[in-house]
């Protein structure tokens, strides 16, 4: 064991790696100049790098400060569900806190999604064991290679949810501090929004290089492998290029003190575009992932007329469509035999995602409420669009949209759609019923093994009058829009039965196709990576068409024959992302790399008219009569540019005098 006194001379400063991140001014003379405390720190590193199992304990403890990403709404560690345009909750408590900045309630003082200092802190435990790997003894350098990937990662991939959530951040030496540094030396400037691109890049490629191909254990399958970090270029290339990060004129008078630089690059630059469509091609080329597929069986609805028949992933034919794209949230098909899953992390009832959308009488807390938006965005099963729908697969007009569907109920691959439901529910593509809750919409709930009768086989009902409504108990736990999402409640879920364990999947495939698809789309010429050598061509049609049709294709949806030109293809891409990442939180991030969060929220918020009774006259057709919700404190709105980043935490700029809140807060 290396004595204290070595461990002073080489590694004096990795308690002070904190204040580094701004952190640190008045805190660290209180906290980590202890001696007492230094040593004890030294001492339990040096007890911990003479083991390989501590070592891997210590990187677990390095990785427990990411975020539950499975959280989408209550409890969440951010807010990129909750306060995205397609919901709200029914509540405004720290529960919910999402609902708090979809209100301009949130300021620098607020403590919700304070994830500023935790992130840094996963970052200072992985630069420990970068900087430490080589003391231990008993350990393969197949497991080094492994402790050091998995590290980089968690380097590269701290400092992209502090992007993704606040900006432009500090990124700090990878090498610890000097004990005898003053306090103003620690106070560290905030880098540009390109430097922490490069820095994740850096550290994703490193995590590349040494993590393992796959993790076929399924105790390790929440473990990067080789694909994640691949994946998490893709991602975070894409957002740079995108028209908000890349050259927007908005920020021209936000600089750096010391240099002048920019926090936000003032020069378009299109080969961002070609970096984003070489990271994503990266990972397509490395032919472990494609988009789950559940084969076609007698249940399976046949194609609309224009649909391609040729077998996925050619055309649509071969698949059950609604069994393919619902098996990737709901919990039916293991982590280990999915292979659209890039990332994941399990999701069990204490994420709330079923409990929240779930009616009261089945023991949840219906406190979810989908915009009509979100639903009208879903297309007609033949493809077209809901305003402009086909005689074949009509949408009715409003004089009739409210109209049961029928006598009997309709059944196809596995759902039924209720006779009572809604025209305006009929015929739609099958993303809408793997993901949207509606009035007279089937809950099945067959775990739950009580004597209630109601409590199995259950139609859901959003009237006044409806057995979803609020009850004078709890007269919050109501839907305001009269929708909600299913995407994560399989038909076996209850909550007073059991609730299905779910790989929520972080990165998946079809991110990686359309990200692919949207950079080609807005490059201009080629683009040759200097690392991999990949080749890329702007608005190459056999390759967006390919990428972009598998999309639609698994949905049971035309693909295009042709390349429709740059503006029409870039309306189509967001749509597509808008329906097949419904309730995924990646909306809140597409809204505002594309710079169209401020017209997206400042929209008027839509849905069903639940105050209506069904018993009254008139009664159904008035619920089903979309109204502007503007008497309903709950669906509140106020974005202003200043939403487009979250403000960092007061307690932040006070301990880092050189760390400057981001605009507008």
């Amino acid at each position: 064991m290396l004595t204290i006194a070595r461990s002073l001379k080489r590694y004096s400063a990795p308690v002070l790696l904190v204040a580094a991140l701004g952190f640190c001014v008045s805190s660290c003379k209180e906290d980590f100049l202890s001696v007492d405390k230094y040593f004890q720190e030294m001492t339990q590193l040096d007890s911990i790098f003479t083991r390989r199992e501590r070592v891997d304990q210590y990187i677990k403890g390095a990785a427990s400060y990411l975020p539950n990403e499975s959280a989408l709404w209550t409890l969440a560690p951010n807010p990129f569900q909750g306060a995205s345009d397609e919901n709200f909750n029914s509540w405004n408590d720290d529960r919910q806190a999402a609902i708090k900045f979809l209100r301009d309630e949130i300021t620098p003082f607020s403590i919700y999604y304070n994830n500023y200092t935790t992130y840094y802190q996963g970052i200072r435990k992985a630069n420990i064991v970068l900087k430490r790997i080589n003391e231990v003894r008993d350990i393969s350098d197949v497991d080094r290679r492994d402790f050091m990937g998995r590290c980089y990662f968690l380097r590269g991939y701290y400092i992209y949810l502090l992007l993704l959530q606040y900006g432009p951040v500090p990124l700090v030496p990878d090498d610890p501090f000097a004990m005898d540094a003053d306090v103003a030396s620690l106070a560290v400037e905030r880098s540009t929004y390109d430097e922490c691109v490069n820095y994740i890049f850096s550290n994703m490629q490193k995590a590349y290089e040494f993590l393992p191909e796959s993790r076929l254990a399924s105790s390790d399958m929440n473990i990067p492998d080789k694909g994640v970090p691949l994946a998490v270029m893709s991602r975070v290339s894409l957002y740079a290029a995108s028209p908000w990060y890349n050259g927007n004129k908005f920020y021209a008078d936000w600089k750096r003190a010391s240099d002048g630089a920019f926090y936000i690059g003032q020069t378009v630059d299109n080969s961002k575009w070609g970096k984003a469509a070489a990271a994503a091609k990266r990972v397509m080329n490395l032919g472990r992932y494609q988009l789950f597929t559940s084969a076609r069986e007698s249940t399976t609805p046949a194609l609309p007329t224009g649909v391609q028949t040729a077998d996925f992933p050619l055309g649509a034919g071969g698949i059950d469509h609604l069994r393919s794209y619902a098996s990737v949230f709901n919990g039916e098909v293991p982590r280990l035999l999915n292979p659209e899953i890039i990332y994941s992390v399990n999701s069990t009832t204490s994420d709330h995602a079923t409990w929240i959308a779930s009616p009261a009488f089945l023991g949840g807390g219906n406190g979810l409420n989908v915009t009509q938006d979100v639903v009208d965005a879903f297309y007609m099963r033949d493809g077209r669009d809901i305003g402009n729908s086909s005689a074949e697969y009509p949408y009715p007009g409003s004089a009739t949209a409210y109209l049961p569907i029928g006598n009997v109920d309709k059944t196809f691959s596995g759902y039924t759609l209720r006779s009572t439901a809604a025209k305006m529910y009929d015929n739609r593509e099958v993303r809408f019923y793997a993901s949207i809750g509606f009035c007279e919409a089937y809950w099945p709930g067959t775990s739950y093994q009580g004597t209630d009768v109601s409590q199995r086989n259950a139609t859901v009902t959003y009237y006044a009058d409806g057995n979803a409504a609020a009850s004078a108990t709890s007269p919050m736990d109501y839907n305001h829009t009269g929708y909600t999402f299913k995407k994560y409640t399989h038909p076996e879920d209850h909550m007073k039965g059991t609730v299905r364990v779910k790989s929520y999947p972080i990165f998946r495939y079809a991110e990686i196709l359309l990200n692919y698809a949207e950079a080609l789309n807005e490059l201009d010429g080629t683009y040759t990576d200097p690392e991999t050598g990949i080749n890329v061509t702007g608005r190459d049609q056999a390759e967006i068409l390919s990428s972009f049709n598998q999309i639609r294709f698994r949905a049971g949806l035309p693909g295009l024959t042709s390349l429709p030109d740059r503006d029409e293809m870039r309306r189509l891409i967001k749509r597509e992302r808008q329906v097949e990442f419904v309730a995924e939180g990646k909306r809140y991030h597409d809204l505002r790399r594309w710079g169209d969060a401020f017209d997206a929220y400042n929209k008027p918020v839509r849905g069903m008219n639940i105050k209506a009774r069904l018993a009254d006259p008139g009664g159904r057709q008035l619920f089903y009569t979309p109204i502007i919700l503007s008497n309903d404190p709950m669906a509140y709105r106020s974005f202003s540019y200043k939403h487009y980043f979250y403000p960092i935490p007061k307690s932040a700029l006070i301990k880092n005098p050189k760390l400057v809140q981001n605009p507008g807060w």
